[in-house]
């Protein structure tokens, strides 16, 4: 069974890593190349490309500056502990032990518009760069022409790597447009956390961003290989509900906020 997730938007390169284990991304080539396309940038064009600050234009253009083909702890840190956010607050990776890091590397993957596919050990420089970014590049108008069947492809290697046929998905619904469906050798299952509001269970985002992680983290702890393991989860208030579930979108509800 293999995992997808998001990344995120908050970055913390301040507080040290719990370990030295680590790797390197598959696609630098690509992240290179993307790279070199950012750095046409004015840091004023950046801000508007992501509709950001001027203050996160210029930290961004000076990331894409400083971004470089070798990678160490002096400019670097592994992909799970480096992102921050409502997803990694979940998955709070820093108080996962080695082993479990060790088995997130074999099992988790988080989509990534500069670095494609991220495995949980890899090294990463600081970016901003949103899948659904409007980039246009010597491969086509957006970042998902430029990934194309990259990050498909990938996940159909990690697939058969590990003699996988079911891939959950609890990435947001921006990244998994980067992933092709039909090409993948895969059952994808979709879990979808819903909240009681209002008279009813509806996705709040914050919540369900939350509970991604807190599955993911569930799914580590567990050493999950079997997905019908998924309907046990019973974190945070949240229980499986066979009643507004499918086949493919296994729905997770809440009474209330715990």
């Amino acid at each position: 069974m293999l995992v997808v997730i998001s990344p995120a938007k908050t970055l913390d390169y301040d507080t040290p890593a719990v370990t030295k284990t680590h790797s390197i991304p598959d696609y630098l080539d690509d992240s290179a190349e993307l790279i070199a396309e950012l750095r046409q940038l004015s840091p004023p064009e950046v801000s508007g490309l992501m509709s950001v600050s001027a203050k996160l234009g210029d930290l961004n253009f000076g990331r894409y500056l400083n971004w470089q083909p070798e990678f160490s702890f002096k400019n670097a840190k592994q992909s799970l502990l480096a992102f921050k956010g409502d997803v990694y607050t979940g998955l709070d990776a820093e108080s996962l032990s080695e082993e479990q890091l060790q088995w997130a590397q074999n099992h988790l993957r988080i989509l990534s518009g500069l670095y494609g596919l991220l495995r949980p050990l890899d090294l990463m420089q600081p970016y901003r760069l949103e899948m659904g970014t409007k980039l246009s590049n010597s491969r086509g108008k957006d970042l998902y022409a430029f990934w194309g069947d990259k990050i498909t492809d990938g996940l159909n290697k990690e697939l058969k790597a590990e003699s996988s046929q079911v891939l959950i998905n609890l990435a947001s619904n921006e990244y998994f447009k980067s992933v092709k469906p039909r090409s993948l050798n895969a059952e994808v299952i979709t879990p979808v956390f819903k909240d009681w509001k209002n008279d009813k269970y509806k996705i709040i985002s914050f919540y369900a961003k939350k509970a991604r992680g807190l599955m993911s983290r569930y799914i580590i702890e567990n050493s999950i290989e079997d997905p019908e393991q998924l309907k046990q989860f019973d974190v945070a208030g949240y229980r499986y509900n066979s009643a507004m579930s499918s086949a493919r979108e296994w729905v997770f509800t809440r009474e209330a906020l715990e």
